[in-house]
């Protein structure tokens, strides 16, 4: 199963909305077939392994992360071709929430004769698709929010000076998260300051995702971003939303390609966040990132809108009582009331460190 793991992470990025799956079947002690889910609409990560199997398939055990699909969709059903292919057991990692498959799938493979064990590496399993489990049961993106700052918890100087808090290794594994997730997110602050690319440098594309990077998202409710922000002209769609009174006309009739404008409800000028995330969500974004800057991480956490954390820490001290901190919002009252984070892992990168975590 540590294998059949290994491979659907090789699927992430590449599979959205489905998601990432990977199957190992094993004949003999030998394996046989390997597979992960390719793009929307191609082969998933069973018909792979059965097909690199052949005839060899016939008698063999198959390790599979997640649940076998037992509808019609984009593809036919895997619990069909499992079952042709003879295969006489199924060793899975984790029930598919989807309604339409959610203990069906297994169902099929037992009513079919074939002994189906579910449970080994479900916690790794849900891990790597964690997105999806959120987006399939709540039509709502799973949030994630990063930040970089420093041993005081600064994002910036108190110039607003921020290039580089972090190394190149935390960076490059920054562009590797946004190469996974569907969106990047973040306030007109960030744009105005940094004039960000918020691309996924160093990945060749999102291949059946028909967009070559993460969809970039702005939330800039007061329309101060302008139209010449580097942002624009970087691969990939761009969505910016604004509030009403704030949309000017030529951004309302903005035609450049990959561009676009939503109006969103707000109050002076703060959108909903939680309408935004929902209108992602109804078209397929399972997974957002949110990186900045203060005022919207804030936000986010202050409506409980956040599903997990990456925080990098460098270890620097930048000091000054102007320097903008990671989250600002209006925060919680008393310590007690704060929020903390479970299942936390930390990781190394040269001298940083990634404190990641649920909420």
């Amino acid at each position: 199963m540590a294998y059949s793991l290994s491979m659907a992470e090789l699927a992430l990025g590449y599979t959205s909305p489905n998601p990432a799956v990977g199957a190992v079947l094993v004949h003999d002690g030998v394996v046989v077939g390997l597979g992960h889910t390719q793009q929307p609409g191609l082969a998933h990560a069973e018909i792979m392994a059965i097909n690199q199997a052949g005839e060899r398939a016939r008698g063999a055990t198959m390790y599979v992360t997640l649940e076998p699909c037992c509808h019609h969709g984009k593809t036919p059903p895997c619990t069909g071709a499992i079952i042709k292919a003879g295969i006489s057991e199924v060793h899975i990692a984790i029930n598919d929430p989807n309604p339409q498959v959610c203990g069906k799938g297994i169902e099929q493979l037992e009513a079919a004769g074939i002994k189906t064990i579910v449970g080994e590496y479900g916690q790794k399993a849900r891990e790597i698709n964690e997105g999806y489990f959120k987006y399939i049961k709540t039509g709502i993106p799973f949030v994630i929010a990063k930040f970089a700052m420093s041993l005081d918890g600064k994002i910036a100087t108190r110039t607003g000076d921020s290039k580089w808090i972090t190394g190149d290794e935390a960076r490059n594994y920054a562009h590797g998260q946004r190469h996974i997730v569907d969106a990047v997110m973040v306030g007109a602050n960030t744009i105005l300051a940094d004039d960000p690319q918020l691309t996924a440098r160093g990945y060749s594309g999102k291949g059946g995702r028909s967009k070559l990077q993460p969809l970039r998202v702005i939330v800039d409710g007061k329309g101060r971003v302008p139209t010449t922000a580097r942002i624009f002209s970087e691969p990939g769609k761009t969505l910016v939303a604004v509030a009403d009174r704030y949309l000017s006309d030529d951004k309302r009739n903005l035609s450049r390609e990959d561009t676009e404008y939503i109006v969103l409800s707000s109050t002076d000028g703060i959108i909903d966040i939680a309408e935004l995330l929902k209108i992602l969500g109804q078209r397929q974004v399972t997974t957002v990132m949110v990186e900045g800057g203060s005022n919207l991480l804030g936000h986010i956490f202050d409506k409980h809108l956040v599903d997990k954390v990456l925080a990098f820490i460098a270890p620097i001290i930048i000091g000054g009582e102007e320097a903008k901190t990671a989250v600002g919002g209006s925060g919680v009252a008393k310590v007690s009331d704060t929020l903390r984070l479970k299942d936390v892992k930390v990781e190394r990168f040269e001298d940083e460190i990634l404190v990641s975590g649920y909420t």
